[in-house]
């Protein structure tokens, strides 16, 4: 019985990230299925949010000359970097630095397709589905089901899990 106690004690004191992380590492432990999300989970990110930002916005005019800036994508990083923030303000401030990084692709494809590229939703379409794909492919050599079959919120969890892994090898505290 004392020992029931202890195991409850110890995980009420553990934070709600730790824990996440905990249940995510269960299916991604095979080093292949790891490095392959070291891959497709940023394209994912990437993709997604070049998708949202492809979502036509409407003309704000008191954005003026920032008019370009806001766009659905902009509602989904904030709610996400809201999310991450509770979970760990090192963890979101990464998060924010990463979107930013990624935002600057998806300008870049933009500028490609008023130069007359492919379109930015379709590029982010096939990288979406060929990123989706690679994550399949690594649970299949895993053989465990991806963690966010189990629970949604995992869908978030995949990103920040990779970057506390740079907390941990650089020693910042997350």
């Amino acid at each position: 019985m004392k020992k029931d106690q202890q195991i409850k004690a110890s995980t009420k004191q553990r934070r709600q990230i730790d824990v996440l992380f905990d249940e995510y590492a269960v299916s991604h432990q095979h080093p292949s299925n790891k490095l392959i999300h070291w891959v497709c989970v940023p394209l994912i990110i990437f993709s997604l949010i070049g998708l949202v930002w492809s979502i036509p916005f409407p003309h704000l005019e008191f954005l003026g000359r920032y008019n370009g800036f806001v766009n659905w994508a902009s509602f989904l990083i904030a709610f996400s970097g809201y999310y991450y923030y509770r979970l760990s303000p090192v963890l979101s401030y990464m998060m924010i630095l990463l979107i930013f990084i990624l935002a600057l692709g998806i300008v870049q494809l933009e500028k490609c397709e008023a130069a007359g590229g492919p379109a930015v939703w379709l590029v982010c379409a096939v990288v979406f589905v060929l990123s989706w794909a690679g994550q399949f492919i690594g649970h299949k050599i895993e053989g465990k089901k991806p963690s966010f079959l189990q629970d949604v919120k995992f869908l978030l969890i995949g990103p920040i899990w990779l970057l506390h892994f740079i907390c941990k090898k650089t020693g910042l505290s997350y």
